[in-house]
């Protein structure tokens, strides 16, 4: 027996006055109905309507039930209420982390698109050029770029990042272009130490090799690297949308690109282990449309 409905057939037979009306109001037949009630009688053990040919009347457990079963279908239909208003219209605050550039260029203003159509939202964007654990840092959603290693996170695919070297055209000028990886050991290079070390890793024929570089400068932050290499200082290797504004604007050039490594997937991400709240699934659904039509 299904406890809701049968409450609900309950409630309905009292309100109408009659089985058969009670019945043709949900669709039942007057033997389902039958069978419910009685069953619902049979599980609490007293009789809940006293029935004659002419007429129902409560008994005293019955009227004792309604007053309950009434009180429970009304909370249920408010919270069915209050989540679907939620739905409709978030509110509330959320975390949200992504890495520093990536978070400029495309997550930042997905989230003041979002907060425009959503008023009642209010977001805290935390921009970090280092992989954080959601959960033990107090984070709602994050965006993630690279293999994901964390098995305490879902993961909604959004698009693949290149990984890409590039050097000022002056360098080039200078130095020559290199027509093979190999060539960058002999080169200066600038090393990104938040993505790579001293060797790089290069894609031949299907098959992965690494190549030792060195160079004068290493730094963790791809602004300050990005510079340097515009300043003509080395070949570097980021991400194609860290160097795209560069590339762009013709003070960067992407050398190399048959021996490219197979693409990074772009991630959100968020904890598997919670119940998302109305407001995350919202906000979830928004980036991935957002970040999907970008990257």
């Amino acid at each position: 027996m299904d406890k809701l409905k049968a409450l609900q057939a309950f409630v309905l037979i009292v309100e109408r006055g009659s089985l058969t009306e009670a019945a043709e109001a949900l669709d039942s037949s007057l033997s389902a109905m039958v069978r419910t009630l009685g069953a619902l009688e049979s599980q609490l053990g007293v009789r809940l309507l006293n029935r004659t040919t002419r007429r129902l009347s409560l008994t005293e457990d019955g009227r004792q039930y309604l007053e309950r079963a009434r009180h429970i279908l009304a909370a249920l239909d408010d919270a069915d209420r209050s989540l679907g208003a939620q739905q409709a219209e978030p509110s509330g605050t959320l975390s949200v982390t992504a890495p520093v550039l990536f978070g400029q260029y495309h997550v930042a203003p997905s989230v003041t698109s979002f907060l425009q159509r959503y008023p009642r939202m209010r977001i805290n964007l935390v921009l970090l050029d280092r992989v954080v654990n959601l959960v033990e840092e107090g984070l709602d959603v994050g965006v993630r770029i690279g293999p994901l290693e964390d098995s305490t996170v879902v993961a909604r695919g959004v698009g693949r990042i290149r990984r890409v070297v590039v050097a000022s055209p002056a360098l080039l000028r200078r130095l020559g272009t290199p027509k093979h990886p190999r060539d960058l050991a002999k080169l200066p290079c600038l090393r990104f130490s938040a993505t790579d070390g001293v060797h790089w890793v290069f894609r031949e024929a299907g098959h992965a090799f690494t190549v030792g570089v060195q160079g004068q400068l290493e730094c963790n932050l791809s602004a300050p690297m990005l510079e340097a290499c515009a300043a003509g200082l080395g070949f570097g290797r980021f991400l194609s949308y860290q160097a795209a504004p560069w590339v762009a604007a013709k003070r960067l050039r992407i050398v190399l690109g048959d021996y490219e490594v197979e693409p990074w997937p772009v991630s959100l991400t968020y904890p598997s282990a919670r119940l998302l709240p109305s407001r995350t699934k919202v906000f979830i659904e928004w980036m991935v449309g957002e970040l999907k039509s970008s990257v």
